[in-house]
Parts: C-alpha cells; sequence; structure tokens
C-alpha cells in the first residue's frame, strides 16, 4: 500500500467514526478554552508578580522572557498548549483501541485510560517542550544575530515596509535557518512518534518513553515522515476548501453602512457559524486520522492488547470528571461573556487622531494635523523627538527613511536639514512641500480647537526631551490643552515629577498585569489587548482607557459597546459616521456588529502605512 493510501485509509476510518470523533473533539477543545485560558493567566501574573512593576508593557515583556524566570515562565505556557494537543490525540487513540461496540463504551474505556496516566502525560508534555526548545533555541538565535546584523541600521519600520536589499539578506539567512529547523524537528519528531503511545498504553515512563519510541521506529522513520507530510497536506486542501467555499459565500454579501446592514450581518453570522463547526469537523477528523495513522506504527511494534473495560471504580472516575468538564466548560464560557457586558444603548467617545487624519494625509505632517481637526478629532495623537540642535520635532520613526528614503538619524539632524527633505510625497505628490513640522507648529495649529496628545518617542540618544517639551507647552500657554504619553513608563514618571498637575498616561502595545495600578490618569493599549476585564479594572482605579489604532468599522463599533474612552485611530471622520449610525440600531443589533469583528470581519480593508502606536 502506497503512503498515499495508507493516509487516505486513516482519514477514510476517522471519518466514518466521525459521529464519535467530532462530539468528543469539540468538547476537548471547550474545556481546554475554559481551563487553559485562566491557567495562561495565572502564570503570566506570576511572571508580572517577579517584576518590580505592577505590569509589564511590550518592551517590558521582550526583556522578561530573555530573563531565566521568564524563560521558565514561556516553558510553563507552551507546555499547557502542547498538553491540550497531546490530550486530544492520546484520546483518540484511546478510543482506537478501546475495540467495543456501540458509542458509550470506547468512550468509557478511552477516558478511563486517560485519567490513569494524567500524571505521565502532564510531564511528558512538558519533556516534549524542552526537547523541542532545546532544538530550535539555537536556530531562534542565530535568526535573531541576522536581523541585528541586517536590520539594525535604520528603524525597523523602514525594512518592513520599504524592503531594501538588506531586507532579503536578512531573509536569504532566516529562512534556510528556519527550514532546517524545520526538518530536524520535524525528523526529531518522527522518532518520538510513538513515545505517547508507551507513556499511555503502557507502562513505560515519560523518560523511557522517547528511547523506546526512537529504537522502534529505527526503520520507519522515513515512512513517517513522508506519511505526515501527506496528512497535513490533506488537512490543509480541506481547510483550503472550505475558507474558499465560505468565504466566496460571504464575499459576495453587500456590506456597507446603511439600511441593508442588519440583513447581511445575519447572512455572515450563518454562513460564519456553519463555517466554524466545519473547520471543527475537519480538525477532528483529521486528529483521528493522525491518531489512527499512528496506532498502526504501534501496533507493528507489538503496541499490546485493546484496552480493557474499566471496573465500576473506574467508571465512577469517569463520571466524576465528566461532570467536572460539564462544569468547568460553561464557566469557562461564561467568563468570556464578561466580553459583552459593557455593551450599552448610549455611545460616549474621545476620537484621537492618529498621527493627525494619517488616513487621508501624509502622517505627522501640518496637513494631517489640519486635516484631523476639520474631522472634528477631539485629540491629534502625534509624536516627538529632539534634534541634534535640541529642537522638539514631530516624527514618528528613529530616522526618514521610511518617509522620504533619506539616511538621517532624527538625532542627528537639524533643524535645517529637515527643512529640505520632503515627508509628504510618498502619500502623495500634492504633498510635496510637507516638512517635518516643530511641536510649536501643531500646538499653535490645534490652539482652541483641538486638544493634542504628545507621545514622546526614545530611540536611546534623548538629552532633556521632557524638560524641552514641557517648556514649549507652556510658552505656547497649552498645559490645559494636552496630554502627555509613552511606551517608557520611567518616562511618564518623570513628566509627573516635573509637572505634577499635567495629564499623562502609558502607552502599552502589549500589556498584561494590573495596568490599572500604573501611575497616570490614562492608559492607551492595542486594541487586542482591551478585555473587558481591563476596561473595568482601568476605570474603577479612576483612569481613562485609549485603544488603538482603530480603522475598521466593526472594531470602532466593537470598543464603543465595550466602553473604551477613546478610539486613536487614522480615520477620526469615520468615527463619526460609525456614531450616528450605531444611534440608529438596538442594543441586539450593536451585538450583531460586535459578533462580526469577532469573526473576524472588516468592512475597511484599507492598506495603512503601519499599525505602530
Amino acid at each position: 500500500m502506497t503512503h498515499f493510501n495508507l493516509v487516505k485509509d486513516c482519514y477514510s476510518s476517522a471519518w466514518h467514526r466521525r459521529h464519535l470523533i467530532v462530539p468528543v473533539y469539540i468538547a476537548l477543545r471547550l474545556a481546554a478554552y475554559a481551563v487553559i485560558v485562566p491557567l495562561l493567566g495565572v502564570m503570566i501574573n506570576l511572571g508580572v508578580s517577579l517584576s518590580d512593576q505592577s505590569a509589564l508593557t511590550d518592551q517590558d515583556i521582550a526583556r522578561f522572557l530573555l530573563t531565566p524566570t521568564g524563560f521558565v515562565v514561556c516553558i510553563g505556557l507552551v507546555s499547557i498548549l502542547l498538553l491540550n494537543e497531546v490530550l486530544s490525540l492520546a484520546v483518540m487513540t484511546a478510543f482506537l483501541r478501546a475495540e467495543n461496540a456501540g458509542v458509550a463504551q470506547p468512550v468509557r474505556t478511552g477516558l478511563a485510560a486517560i485519567l490513569r496516566k494524567s500524571k505521565s502525560l502532564i510531564l511528558f508534555s512538558v519533556l516534549l517542550v524542552l526537547r523541542v526548545t532545546f532544538i530550535a533555541v539555537p536556530f531562534l538565535l542565530a535568526c535573531l544575530l541576522a536581523v541585528g546584523v541586517f536590520l539594525s541600521e535604520f528603524d525597523i519600520n523602514y525594512y518592513l515596509s520599504a524592503r531594501p536589499p538588506e531586507f532579503y539578506k536578512a531573509a536569504a539567512v532566516i529562512i534556510p535557518l528556519l527550514l532546517i529547523m524545520g526538518w530536524l524537528l520535524l525528523s526529531q519528531l518522527s522518532v518520538w512518534a510513538l513515545s505517547l503511545h508507551f507513556v499511555v498504553f503502557g507502562e513505560t515512563s515519560p523518560r523511557g518513553a522517547f528511547g523506546i519510541s526512537a529504537r522502534s521506529m529505527a526503520g520507519d522513520r522515513t515512512k513517517l515522515i513522508g506519511q505526515i507530510a501527506i496528512w497535513v497536506l490533506l488537512r490543509a486542501i480541506a481547510m483550503g476548501v472550505l475558507a474558499l467555499i465560505f468565504g466566496l459565500a460571504i464575499g459576495v454579501i453587500p456590506i456597507r453602512l446603511g439600511a441593508g446592514l442588519r440583513t447581511a450581518l445575519v447572512l455572515i453570522l450563518v454562513l460564519a457559524g456553519l463555517w466554524m463547526l466545519m473547520r471543527l469537523v475537519v480538525a477532528g477528523v483529521s486528529v483521528g486520522a493522525l491518531a489512527k495513522l499512528l496506532n498502526r506504527h504501534f501496533d507493528k511494534v507489538g503496541g499490546g492488547a485493546s484496552l480493557p473495560v474499566p471496573d465500576t471504580q473506574k467508571t465512577s472516575a469517569i463520571k466524576k470528571a465528566v461532570l467536572a468538564i460539564i462544569v468547568l466548560v460553561p464557566l469557562g464560557l461564561i467568563s468570556g461573556a464578561f466580553l459583552l457586558d459593557r455593551v450599552t444603548t448610549t455611545d460616549s467617545i474621545e476620537i484621537i487622531a492618529h498621527r493627525g487624519a494619517a488616513g487621508s494625509r501624509p502622517e505627522n505632517t501640518l496637513a494631517s494635523v489640519q486635516k484631523g481637526i476639520e474631522d472634528r478629532a477631539d485629540w491629534i495623537e502625534i509624536d516627538v523627538q529632539e534634534t541634534a540642535d535640541g529642537e522638539i520635532v514631530v516624527v514618528h520613526d528613529s530616522d526618514l527613511m521610511k518617509l522620504a528614503g533619506v539616511n538621517l538619524k532624527i538625532w542627528d539632524s537639524t533643524l535645517e536639514d529637515l527643512e529640505e527633505i520632503d515627508i509628504g510625497s510618498w502619500f502623495d505628490p500634492a504633498y510635496d512641500d510637507q516638512r517635518t513640522p516643530l511641536l510649536r507648529d501643531v500646538l499653535e495649529l490645534a490652539k482652541g480647537k483641538s486638544k493634542v496628545l504628545i507621545e514622546l518617542k526614545y530611540y536611546g540618544h534623548d538629552i532633556a526631551l521632557e524638560e524641552r517639551v514641557a517648556r514649549v507647552v507652556e510658552d505656547m500657554e497649552m498645559q490645559d490643552q494636552i496630554a502627555i504619553m509613552s511606551l517608557k513608563y520611567p518616562a511618564i514618571q518623570k513628566m509627573q515629577e516635573l509637572r505634577p498637575t499635567w495629564r499623562t498616561g502609558v502607552l502599552a502595545a502589549s500589556s498584561v498585569g494590573n495596568t490599572a495600578k500604573l501611575d497616570g490618569d490614562f492608559i492607551a493599549i492595542s486594541q487586542g489587548f482591551a478585555s473587558s476585564s481591563l476596561i473595568r479594572a482601568t476605570q474603577s482605579a479612576g483612569k481613562d482607557i485609549y485603544v488603538w489604532t482603530v480603522n475598521d468599522p466593526l472594531d470602532m463599533s466593537k470598543m464603543i459597546s465595550k466602553g473604551v474612552n477613546g478610539l486613536i485611530t487614522d480615520e477620526p471622520a469615520l468615527v463619526h459616521q460609525v456614531l450616528a449610525f450605531r444611534a440608529g440600531l438596538s442594543t441586539p443589533e450593536r451585538l450583531l456588529l460586535w459578533l462580526s469583528e469577532a469573526l473576524g470581519l472588516e468592512f475597511n480593508t484599507k492598506a495603512y502605512r503601519d499599525d505602530q502606536p
């Protein structure tokens, strides 16, 4: 029998047992979602408790993960996630080895085998993660070294957007490294393919199972690699076909802000629900097919007899375990329902124009600031840095490569240099007159019209950024029309010492922990991390919470429903349209909007230069 026919037969066998495999797979997924997420939160909060801050922003997380403690936390997180996958495969294999008629008896027999070896399963998962990490870490470190060699001269945003030769040089090093790493992992995992079986269905210890599996697979490793490749290909094809069918079906539904949106949302949700269900079916059948494939190899090396029928005492333990799952799953799902508890029937939101109206004008220019004012933004958000001659200029990146293709670091530039560099033509030739503005210019333009949210940017060359910004603001007499924020938490603490009455906040590209305890008047966070619990905790602490960068109408509606205080957006005018549209919707209709966004649907397919804060 060819490898293809063998894998096809495994899929066929799993499909014939779908009435057992699919419900159990879905139940395991639900149980995992209900248990893993709280455990992840506990482990992450453990990491936060070991730091000297109440919360970790993206830069703090990066540094923390490079510490020995952070590494241990990473291993723990991956172990928990892998345990779910190992458990799914183990349960499916247990069903296959429980040669009992009907449905209920194989379930009882299989679960009894899994529960009996639960501690060994957890230890096995941890050992597997450690072994995989041992293989992967050298390659990942080499990739980081390549990034440092090829992609460190300019700001990373330049490399990601312009893709100069250095970008491709780095890719030429990193891609082969990742391919070699992937091949080594696949090769080694094929050697360990039966280790799970020896742990669960034999009397082998988790530590000894890897060696026994390696000896057992000595003559069949190459065959298994080919079979796994075919298994992955067939699964990918099935998922791709589903994505194509449902993607096309959803794509033909007209989606516009207007009267027909309600009907469109209902159709989209029905199709998306069917899509998700079919994906679970394919995933469950695929795991069943993999279990069948590996079980054949296990039988080939004398894997042992079928699983015994559990006695009455074990059956009672199974019932208790199933009851616990039945209780845990609703509790986990109910906790997720807190995402909806901020759905309201009235809207109150501050509109914050990101780098001005950066969706319709070149970012951080006087043109974008003017457009943000015209679009009735409550705040104009800008980024500021110091030049070599001590001026405070409005620019996001550490250099001008992305905006002008000019190799000039901001800290090495002078105002005279910047006045010669066009930073608007990249957006549209009509803006070739735009130059890097001074903070003073922006404040003068916005004074009495929109407030200005000033983000302090740090690239390791600042001298007196906080003091100089404070002097400019005071010279313009706009202390009550500005706010200060930064990714660098100590900078915000310093600004609070310099000007204790000024409005300040912490910007977090990602965040875990109790951000509500951070000093400041507000927290600005990526919309992906804006959970209802974080919003409640922040507002309960008397702080506002802003989310960025929100450019899609569905995202805007979702964030408004959850009760955030401000939207940082490239499209301030679009927020006004969304608010007007929502004013005519009932709360259930707003819920449909929220669910549509949660399913990954988008109204706005416009491309933006970058999505950094």
